[in-house]
């Protein structure tokens, strides 16, 4: 059959209409440096990711998330069973935001998931970003042995791995650096001057090359070499003898062997990633554990990533002073591991954790007493800073008589600032020119405000207009006689102008119902 594939869940194409609220900077919670880009946002990660959306986007390097998987757990503190299409829906708006999010070029997105969603999710992701920008199913090792409480025992989880330009991703991605292990594989024999290095096949498929790849080889001692059925050389025959002449193809010990290209140490440029994730390179869940048990002095979450897993993604996806943004905090693990990479870094999270966990974590790493984690392999010393924000309250409030008003925990700026998002607007008012609070595109302004309109006020405003600027008025008051009086002039009142765009006040169609961090009996994990 053929045609798009597409999931349907009910209630996936009823309309969300998320509104999007401006983030209010918390100087108390504040941490360190604040001539960084770094953002801690307490509140629901969909109405904050909606917030980061106008400013943000295409500017994010690397997304990871860790979503509350819809395993078969629930407890007093952490519902993670939720209905298949529940869980479909909420997890699908904020996947949309994300792409919305990402740098357009070389931008990923990184899910931590398990068996229970894996399929559905990596179909939900097909639709969104395209199923030719799928990069990769990672399988990471999370267990050290099989549960025996299980009837099979699940010793992994997987990392989807999304591009926005799967082709631009791949030219951008860094390879790994070699570990311990692989570097011992690199020797010497013939003492050549450039260093240690390892052999590699010097011939390639047929198929790939071209006539001029199709030879008679002759080694330096006069043997002569030809190609197998279906191959040809890797290089042409005047490189070749180039290769050989530098001493870069090697012959064996007695020079009679089939050749082989050398490849050095010190010319390594990493390993190219692949799927297959030990716990011995990149962690556990009981390292991940053992962790939070250090910060906190208790096993406050019940899947808690290791730092170093965290550590392979950004290695792969970021460079120094690219932004990463993490919408399911949690623990604040991501967060922290990008500041010890020196990443700027965005991390959401809704929950009270925020607070006790994330912000707790971060700061600490400011300070240099987080030993743990990364610290010494990237030999962290501390240092930097971040931004702490809260999620603004709605901005629409309905009163005692069923009538739509501007929430009173609303300052003017703040006001000015909310409808600016609301319209599409930059906010970022004029120190000279007073109307000038927001600007758009081609010319165009937004001026908010409390104050009653009048004709007088909109000379004042239009004598200081320049050919070819453009203005909307949004006002708490109007007089109800008035028409639009000037060309380049619109009048709007607020908040009615507002109320067909979101739905206000809503919080609960869109957490993810996390009330505390979950807290559950530390898993079996003996063999």
């Amino acid at each position: 059959m053929k045609g798009k594939l597409e999931l349907t869940w009910a209630g996936k194409d009823e309309p969300l209409l998320i509104e999007p609220r401006i983030l209010l900077y918390d100087e108390k919670n504040s941490y360190g440096a604040q001539n960084t880009e770094n953002m801690l946002i307490h509140g629901d990660n969909l109405l904050a990711l909606k917030a980061l959306e106008k400013k943000y986007a295409g500017k994010v390097k690397c997304i990871y998330i860790d979503p509350p998987y819809n395993a078969n757990a629930t407890n007093e503190f952490y519902d993670d069973n939720f209905d298949h299409s529940t869980w479909l829906s909420l997890i699908r708006p904020r996947i949309q935001i994300i792409y919305n999010l990402l740098d357009e070029t070389d931008g990923s997105l990184w899910i931590s998931i398990d068996d229970d969603e894996q399929p559905y999710l990596r179909v939900l992701c097909d639709e969104i970003f395209g199923r030719k920008n799928f990069v990769a199913s990672i399988v990471w090792q999370k267990r050290t042995s099989p549960d025996n409480r299980a009837a099979i025992s699940d010793g992994h989880d997987y990392v989807l791995v999304y591009a926005r330009d799967k082709d631009k991703f791949k030219q951008s991605r860094n390879k790994l650096p070699l570990s311990e292990e692989q570097a011992k594989n690199y020797k010497n024999p013939d003492n050549d001057p450039r260093g240690a290095w390892t052999s590699s096949d010097c011939t390639a498929q047929a198929g790939h090359g071209t006539a001029s790849q199709f030879y008679t080889l002759y080694a330096p001692n006069g043997q002569e070499y030809n190609l197998s059925t279906g191959r040809c050389w890797l290089y042409t025959e005047s490189v070749m003898k180039e290769k050989i002449k530098e001493n870069r193809i090697w012959f064996g010990i007695n020079g009679k062997s089939f050749p082989r290209k050398k490849t050095y140490l010190s010319e390594s440029k990493g390993q190219t990633p692949w799927t297959w994730w030990t716990n011995k390179e990149v962690g556990h869940n009981q390292e991940a554990k053992k962790e939070i048990i250090v910060l906190f002095g208790e096993n406050t979450f019940d899947t808690p990533k290791p730092e170093r897993l965290i550590k392979r993604v950004l290695e792969i996806a970021t460079n120094p002073g690219d932004l990463v943004l993490d919408s399911f905090l949690g623990s604040g693990t991501t967060a922290a591991v990008a500041h010890k990479m020196n990443r700027r870094y965005i991390g959401i999270e809704m929950g009270e954790h925020a607070y006790t966990h994330c912000k707790t974590r971060l700061d600490r790493v400011i300070d240099g007493t987080d030993a743990g984690g990364i610290t010494k392999a990237v030999n962290w010393q501390g240092g930097g800073g971040y931004s702490f924000y809260e999620l603004a309250p709605t901005l629409v409030n309905i009163d005692s008589h069923d009538e739509p008003v501007i929430s009173k925990e609303y300052n003017a700026e703040q006001l000015a600032a909310a409808v600016a998002l609301h319209e599409g607007y930059t906010y970022s008012p004029d120190p000279h020119c007073f109307w000038k609070q927001a600007k758009g595109s081609n010319n165009s302004y937004l001026f908010v405000t409390t104050q009653a309109i009048d004709f007088p006020y909109l000379d004042i405003i239009s004598k200081e207009m320049k050919p070819g600027e453009y203005l909307t008025i949004a006002a708490t008051t109007l007089p109800t006689e008035m028409k639009k009086p000037y060309r380049y002039i619109s009048l709007k009142y607020i908040p009615q102008m507002l109320l067909k765009k979101c739905k206000f006040g809503v919080t609960n169609d869109y957490e993810l119902p996390i009330v505390a961090p979950p807290k559950v009996e530390e898993e079996e994990d003996e063999g």
